[in-house]
């Protein structure tokens, strides 16, 4: 039995246009999802939940003797999430949800419960400042794990964010972002030798390509319980350099505790890359060049809404992108 669920939370997005609003995509994804829980022998039990956002639709099931299932759509930009986290969850089954469903051509996706977020166990005042670091040598060993997988991580459709390319990326994001004032895209094209060094430099470093989750805050993540961390929410992901998903952590840790917390944070992050011949000073030193460098992977993420976005929410995305493009000009932290 289908449900219409009584209230669709859409945020600061209230013009977002996404599929939920065609009955029939609406009813072919719940038509869907519902099959998918009677074949594991799940029931419904309440009322849906629905929030509705230009790059995604997330609609949480309450179920008999559990606490919920989520469906979740992607647009096409990041419809590989579906596929990407069926993969990771052979790959790296400790570190992230298994789903129990998965329809990767339409980027749907059913999955459990993933427990307590990492941001309400830092809301509830029981976790120091160092927090993060735990989390972050588990992330950095997963990226690890995962390097011999880039090839086949690519195959599922995450973007190819190389080195490499990333210039390219870079001259693509800075030439359609239609918020940026004259002012910006001089200096952003007067930066773009110096960017092609800082890629250059950090290839030198010898440090393979892994998955970047590229958005890793404290609401991106699991803590079931002491100790052990899920990630989660890959629709922002590439296949990059795997320093450039320190920059969101770092920063939201540096927002909550401040900056004197960092250096640890970025230590407890190399942990899993030590060795190799590598010294310290030039690990930190390939962390600097990547937190500069990561921040275009978040510009580039803004583009991945669903088609026929508005135009208040297009600009809207455009000036988040634009936002990230000028902390090229910043002075990493790290």
């Amino acid at each position: 039995m289908q449900r219409d669920a009584s209230v669709v939370d859409r945020g600061q997005y209230q013009e977002a246009v996404t599929p939920w609003e065609q009955d029939d995509w609406r009813n072919a994804a719940l038509g869907w999802a519902e099959r998918e829980l009677a074949a594991r022998g799940l029931r419904e039990a309440g009322k849906r939940k629905v929030r509705v956002r230009p790059w995604s639709v997330l609609v949480r099931m309450p179920v008999e003797e559990h606490d919920a299932v989520w469906f979740k759509a992607n647009p096409p930009a990041s419809a590989f999430e579906a596929g990407l986290t069926e993969a990771l969850a052979r790959w790296v089954p400790e570190h992230v949800l298994k789903p129990l469903a998965v329809d990767a051509d339409r980027g749907w996706s059913l999955l459990p419960d993933g427990g307590s977020l990492f941001r309400d166990v830092l809301n509830r005042g029981s976790a120091c400042p160092r927090a993060w670091e735990e989390p972050l040598r588990q992330y950095a060993g997963m990226q690890w794990v995962l390097r011999p997988y880039t090839e086949k991580i690519e195959s599922l459709g995450v973007p190819n964010a190389r080195l490499a390319v990333l210039p390219e990326i870079f001259d693509k994001t800075v030439d359609e972002n239609t918020t940026l004032g004259l002012t910006d895209l001089k200096a952003l094209r007067e930066l773009r030798p110096r960017l092609v060094d800082w890629c250059a430099e950090l290839a030198g470093a010898g440090i393979a390509d892994s998955l970047d989750h590229s958005d890793l805050h404290d609401g991106q993540l699991f803590a079931p319980e002491p100790g052990r961390f899920t990630f989660f929410d890959w629709g922002d992901a590439a296949v990059s350099h795997p320093f450039c998903s320190l920059l969101v952590p770092a920063r939201a840790a540096r927002e909550r505790y401040g900056p004197e917390v960092l250096p640890r944070l970025r230590d407890a992050y190399l942990e899993p890359w030590t060795g190799a011949g590598r010294t310290a000073a030039e690990l930190r030193r390939a962390v600097s060049l990547a937190w500069r460098l990561g921040a275009i992977g978040r510009a580039c993420s803004w583009g991945r809404l669903f088609p026929g976005t508005s135009d208040s929410v297009s600009a809207a995305g455009d000036a988040e992108s634009a936002g990230w493009l000028r902390e090229l000009f910043t002075e990493p932290l790290l």
